[in-house]
């Protein structure tokens, strides 16, 4: 029996769904569809984890929680429990239902609590099902004197099976963060860090994992600057604008913008599709990495949430975009920003309780699921 929120999503739905991506019918060959993740929730103790508690402590922010969040202390305080296998199955499971083809982890080192995330995922017996692949910050790449080993760990990443490629066989790599200072610092030139570039290329065709498609990722005020580093495409983390204001019909319209805008670069556009920005738990909450915000500073700066209709339109818009490239300038993926950062007002992952809207509107999207009543569930099966 379907509940009174399906009966409404699906008389709200059905249409809606009938006139998007659908009404062209499912090409066998559309963009890949990811999802970033940025795992800062699952290791207690950590700085990471002990800051978007935090950030997300204030009621007024306590929908957003992730669904694995637990209220302590009588309700007082929020924790996050320590990321069991069995909790990362169950996401795969729920970004597999919405009909994600992978995930982007944002690259930390090995023993890093950011990375055990990507740990859990890679033990997990489901992780078949959704893919990955990694968004890196280009300062972890080291410097022109002293390169990182992370580089090399990477190429290795790439030789899992698991690691997703774009449809002529090629490894997909985010290489993000970049603007004109530290390229400065820890390289030098442009031309020093192009050599690099060339260099991963090369390595990664000698451990036999093929040549990477690297998206480029960095400041867009500096576009035409980091477009000339040897990247296959260009992209972006996320797309908002530090005063920016009103629903989030204003926000789709200020990144489809910004889309058009990267592309006179010349190269092809990864286009980044936005679920939020609201980062007003930042705000009121400095997280230790983000060393000037101040407290209070830009709080009236935030866009409305997404519905989840809201949401797959500005989808389709993006898959609609890359249809309509040429060949030679047509990337073979999407990007969604982001599967779970909550406090930064993007996510996917099912929210407190078990709000898995968003899920449920891109499963009927992606997959052309006609049943509005399936729903995927947020209770971690026993053993």
């Amino acid at each position: 029996m379907l509940t009174r929120r399906a009966l409404l999503f699906s008389s709200m739905a059905s249409l809606a769904f009938s006139g998007l991506a659908r009404s062209e019918g499912r090409r066998r060959e559309r963009p890949l569809v990811g999802a970033i993740r940025w795992d800062a929730w699952y290791s207690p103790g950590s700085t990471p984890t002990a800051a978007v508690a935090e950030s997300l402590t204030p009621s007024q922010y306590r929908w957003r929680l992730p669904f694995f969040a637990r209220e302590t202390d009588k309700g007082s305080t929020i924790a996050f429990p320590a990321l069991t296998q069995s909790l990362m199955d169950l996401e795969i499971q729920q970004a597999a239902f919405a009909g994600l083809d992978y995930w982007a982890f944002v690259a930390y080192g090995n023993d890093d609590p950011m990375s055990i995330a990507l740990s859990r995922y890679l033990s997990s017996s489901y992780r078949a099902q959704v893919k990955f692949c990694l968004f890196t910050e280009l300062t972890l790449w080291g410097s022109a004197g002293k390169l990182s080993p992370i580089v090399a760990e990477h190429i290795e990443l790439m030789k899992r099976p698991e690691y997703v490629r774009t449809n002529d066989g090629r490894p997909l790599y985010f290489l993000g963060f970049i603007d004109q200072n530290k390229i400065s610092e820890r390289w030098g030139t442009h031309a020093t860090l192009r050599e690099q570039i060339s260099s991963f290329r090369k390595d990664a065709v000698a451990a036999g994992v093929g040549n990477p498609y690297l998206v480029l990722a960095g400041t867009f005020s500096e576009l035409t600057e980091w477009a000339s580093l040897g990247g296959d495409a260009l992209g972006a983390y996320a797309i908002s604008d530090i005063r920016g204001v009103g629903p989030y019909e204003s926000l789709t319209k200020l990144t489809e913008q910004r889309w058009k805008a990267i592309s006179a670069a010349g190269l092809p556009v990864v286009p980044t599709v936005m679920t939020g920005w609201d980062r007003r738990p930042r705000v009121e909450h400095p997280v230790p990495w983000e060393h000037s915000q101040k407290v209070g500073q830009g709080i009236d700066y935030y866009f409305g949430a997404a519905t989840p209709l809201e949401l797959v339109e500005h989808l389709d818009h993006a898959l609609k975009y890359v249809a309509e490239q040429t060949s030679i300038q047509r990337a073979p993926t999407v990007l969604i920003y982001a599967w779970n950062e909550n406090d930064e007002g993007g996510w996917l992952v099912p929210t407190i309780p078990c709000d898995t809207g968003r899920l449920q509107a891109l499963h009927h999207f992606l997959r052309s699921n006609q049943d509005l009543s399936l729903n995927p569930r947020c209770t971690v099966r026993s053993p």
